[in-house]
């Protein structure tokens, strides 16, 4: 059955925006100190390389660059790596909301059953403080701008 690629899009397009939303609901009034990025912490940024070029630089590039059209689904329904440099979108959202996509999957965080992800679920794979770690050097090679913006993000939300 060949799907019109306006549905595609208009499809996509509404999980994006529900993806959106409930990630937007498990934002915390208060940070997570536990799961806070440590971009400054030069030891923990050199591992965080280590285990970036070990687990996720096949996927999202070794220059945070991510793979072509990671914005657009591929035929088997899953979207590409997205990039973590400044150019996609992984700054946008809190240490917290990071650290559990990344430990348990998207499709978990956000509550949807049947999201299909290529994304690994690091869950038994990867130690807290290796997710941490990866995560960190990512946030260290932003430019100073974007990291300021996302540490923004990271501040309690004030009621």
């Amino acid at each position: 059955m060949k799907i019109e690629a306006h549905w595609v899009l208009a499809l996509g397009a509404i999980a994006a925006a529900a993806l959106t939303a409930v990630l937007m609901v498990g934002r915390s009034t208060a940070p997570a100190r536990e799961h806070s990025l440590r971009p400054g912490d030069a030891s923990l940024v050199a591992r965080g390389e280590q285990v970036y070029r070990a687990h996720c630089a096949s996927c999202h590039g070794a220059r945070l660059e991510g793979q072509p059209n990671w914005r657009e689904r591929g035929a088997d329904g899953r979207l590409p790596a997205p990039p973590h440099d400044a150019s996609g979108h992984t700054w946008h959202h809190p240490d917290g909301m990071l650290f559990r996509l990344t430990k348990h999957g998207t499709a978990k965080v956000a509550k949807l059953k049947d999201y299909n992800s290529a994304m690994p679920i690091y869950d038994g794979v990867l130690s807290d403080e290796e997710i941490i770690a990866v995560l960190s050097w990512i946030k260290a090679q932003w430019p100073p701008e974007i990291r300021a913006r996302h540490d923004q993000l990271n501040r309690p939300v004030r009621p």
